[in-house]
């Protein structure tokens, strides 16, 4: 198939989308991110009349179109979390900075190629694939009506939310439009309305110089002569503002009242300016969509002068559920990724739009009247793709199906479907059911959302900024929307919250599993060491039971049992009685258990190594009962220590409040008398473990020196983790991990037995 290249200014980054992401299926955008009002006298106009290459980024910025692109974004990535909607299919897109038809043809233009080769193809009667599966966009309707036969004779479907001319609805001119804005013939149908509900008969009709304003008073027309209303001047904003006070001499001259105002934000602008520097009183200033609610106007100086401001809008829906949690996520990660490179953010709009310093307040607190109509642009492209590719809830019918831009423009004929409630379908002129609001919408500040308040920006209290309540506040609206409440200390609150939850309280309760598990273990350890004491008292005189230890055996067991009652008090809700006894009863018993395990190597190292060098030392250790003396000299200081712990200061309850817990748990008290336990604990052990190490290579019937080896690096490694998981962090989690390590150091003994 022939084709032809794309020119690409290289200096001028024209061919680059301002943001993409790459997918199956690609959508395309085209939004104003930089206004250029075309106002003579205006900067942009001095600078346009220089010999050189216009580029958008020097035109004013708008934060408004910035938020649509990142509603469009936003439901794109909403999508493709979806296992609903369009199944194991990615989308992508495309977004360009649509700022003039001169400026930005080429990026209207990019659309039509090809993935990956840069080239539009000539027609020869075959189907080609270009770039995108649809375009979403431009926002007037002069630009739409522009750009749109491109589209037009690919049948690339084209989903707008903010061309609204009545043109637009005919399908012989535009096969492929759909709109989730409705017709301007309903918008002018209820300003109509309204001028018959209050009576007004006398009116003046001022538009821009644009389709969308043109159309509209063609309708107007049509629709005031049933009504018997009179249309006593009609007039069109001058771009040259020094012009526009012209409009004002012949509106006085008339002795109009009522002006209804039906033109794009940037002719409305400088003609609200003119009239609020030449003291126009007393009007009834009737505003079409496009202006009333901007912000900008909102925000005027002296506005309130002008007089009385009925707006119609389109119906404004409830917010987007997680886009401010996106939108924050976005401004984060692009202050993650600070650009450096100048030079390249002054030319590339991608860059630009990234390193702009526009804060997730300020998009957030944007004009919203826009955001579900683009919401549901890009849904009803994707369920209109999600049928013609056959897709069900899990899969798509066959992965081999390649879904063309004509195939999507017949599904979108057919779609309907509920989104937030809302019914979403196209008449047979691709136009959406019409929806408006109507009341005075000028006001200084637009209500907080919830969960933010007011913070008074001036004077008066009409006028106000809003701030999002921190994390542990809440707002109550209703009683002082100026103030964030402190919660209680039993109480947590997410940012942006309108009231606070009790916080949870967590200890390890005998009806949790974990708990259940961790009594089930002990109770193990300890019916197993009764058990072999039984069966070992039982044989007594037997070489079994005197080479294991005998009566140093029967006391180890007992040890061993009682060490392992204390997992019992981990369970259930701290006291003092039980965090003192909790630490005191492991640690002494088991100290017991560690002496008389280090005695035992020991021993056995001097039966075949020591007693044939030393054997006064050996006779002298035997006569005089120096393994008992090493136990209870060892256990008697562990027990003193512990003593001397629980005097000065012992565990106590304790209270942990963290976020959205408080967690019930005992401390350390006086943490140098607790290191030197832990000390003596880890010496004992270090002992017990050199003697093992020191017998490994003994004869087999005696060789307990790898068992006992082993069973003590497990106790090293579980107190070192234990002690670090307790003392580096707190949670639900970590009241576990103690009795977890008594359990493992209770186990090697098992093992050693």
């Amino acid at each position: 198939m022939a084709s032809f290249h794309l020119m690409k200014q290289s200096d001028t980054c024209s061919s680059l989308p301002q943001l993409s992401l790459d997918g199956d299926y690609i959508l395309g955008g085209l939004f104003q991110l930089h206004e250029n009002y075309g106002v003579t006298g205006t900067a942009t106009d001095t600078e346009n009349r220089k010999p050189e290459v216009l580029q958008c980024h020097r035109f004013k910025f708008s934060s408004a179109s910035y938020q649509q692109i990142q509603v469009m974004r936003f439901a794109i990535e909403e999508i493709n979390n979806s296992t609903l909607l369009l199944p194991g299919i990615s989308l992508g897109y495309e977004i360009f900075d649509y700022c003039s038809d001169l400026l930005s043809y080429g990026a209207a233009l990019e659309f039509l190629t090809q993935k990956g080769r840069g080239a539009i193809p000539v027609w020869n009667g075959t189907n080609y694939r270009p770039k995108v599966i649809s375009v979403t966009g431009p926002f007037g309707s002069s630009q739409t009506i522009s750009v749109a036969p491109l589209y037009m004779s690919e049948m690339i479907p084209m989903v707008t939310h903010g061309a609204s001319s009545v043109k637009l609805s005919s399908k012989n001119r535009f096969p492929s439009f759909f709109r989730t804005i409705p017709s301007d013939k309903y918008q002018v149908d209820s300003i109509v309305r309204i001028l018959q509900q209050f009576n007004w008969n006398w009116v003046a009709f001022i538009g821009g110089d644009n389709d969308y304003s043109r159309d509209a008073l063609a309708v107007f027309q049509d629709e005031i002569r049933p009504a018997n209303i009179c249309l006593a001047y009609q007039d069109t904003i001058p771009q040259n503002q020094s012009l526009i006070g012209r409009l004002f001499n012949n509106i006085a001259m008339f002795n109009v009242q009522v002006i209804v105002v039906f033109a794009n934000v940037e002719f409305v602008i400088p003609f609200i300016q003119k009239a609020i520097d030449l003291r126009v009183k007393e009007k009834i200033w009737i505003a079409s969509e496009t202006w009333s609610m901007n912000q900008e106007l909102i925000k005027k100086s002296q506005i309130e002068r002008i007089g009385t401001v009925l707006g119609v809008t389109v119906q404004r829906h409830k917010d987007l559920r997680g886009f401010d949690e996106f939108i924050n996520n976005t401004v984060k990660s692009r202050h993650e990724n600070v650009c450096t490179d100048m030079d390249l953010k002054e030319r590339c709009g991608q860059i630009c739009s990234d390193c702009n310093s526009t804060s997730a307040q300020t998009i957030i607190g944007e004009d919203p009247t826009y955001s579900f109509v683009i919401y549901s642009a890009v849904y009803a492209v994707a369920h209109a793709l999600h049928n013609a590719l056959r897709c069900g809830t899990r899969n798509c019918a066959n992965s081999e199906i390649i879904a063309y831009p004509y195939m999507v423009t017949e599904a979108l004929k057919q779609v309907k479907f509920k989104l937030d409630n809302q019914s979403i379908e196209f008449d047979e002129n691709g136009d959406p059911p019409a929806h408006y609001d109507i009341a005075p919408v000028l006001q200084c500040s637009s209500e907080c959302k919830s969960g933010s308040r007011r913070v008074q920006t001036g004077f008066h209290t009409c006028c106000f900024d809003c701030e999002i309540c921190s994390d542990g506040k809440y707002i109550n609206h209703t009683a002082d929307p100026y103030s964030c409440i402190a919660c209680q200390k039993d109480e947590w609150a997410r940012i942006g919250s309108t009231s606070c939850t009790k916080r949870s309280i967590e200890y390890l309760h005998s009806d949790a599993p974990l708990a259940i598990f961790l009594m089930f273990q002990a109770s193990s350890i300890i019916l197993i060491s009764m058990a072999i004491l039984v069966l070992f008292l039982y044989k007594n005189d037997t070489p079994v039971v005197k080479s294991a230890g005998g009566r140093l055996c029967f006391f180890m067991l007992c040890c061993l049992s009682m060490s392992s009652s204390s997992v019992f008090l981990y369970i259930g809700k701290p006291t003092e009685a039980i965090c003192t006894l909790r630490n005191s009863v492991f640690i002494v018993f088991y100290v017991a258990c560690l002496s008389c395990l280090a005695v035992r190597s020991f021993q056995i190292v001097c039966i075949f190594k020591m007693a044939a060098k030393l054997p006064k030392a050996y006779d002298f250790w035997v006569k005089h009962g120096g393994q008992w003396i090493t136990i209870i000299t060892t256990t008697v200081i562990m027990l003193f220590l512990c003593i001397l712990w629980i005097a000065i200061e012992g565990p106590r309850p304790n209270q942990i409040t963290l976020y959205s817990e408080v967690i019930l748990d005992c401390t350390y008290g006086v943490i140098p008398i607790f290191y030197v336990i832990v000390l003596f604990a880890a010496l004992l052990g270090i002992a017990c473990f050199s003697f093992a190490y020191m017998g490994t290579d003994l004869p087999k019937n005696y060789n307990e020196g790898k068992s006992i080896t082993f069973s003590l690096l497990i106790f090293f490694i579980s107190w070192v983790i234990s002690l670090t998981v307790h003392l580096s962090s707190k949670g639900k989690h970590t009241l576990s991990v103690n009795p977890f390590s008594v359990l493992c150091s209770l186990y090697v003994y098992i093992n050693i037995l």
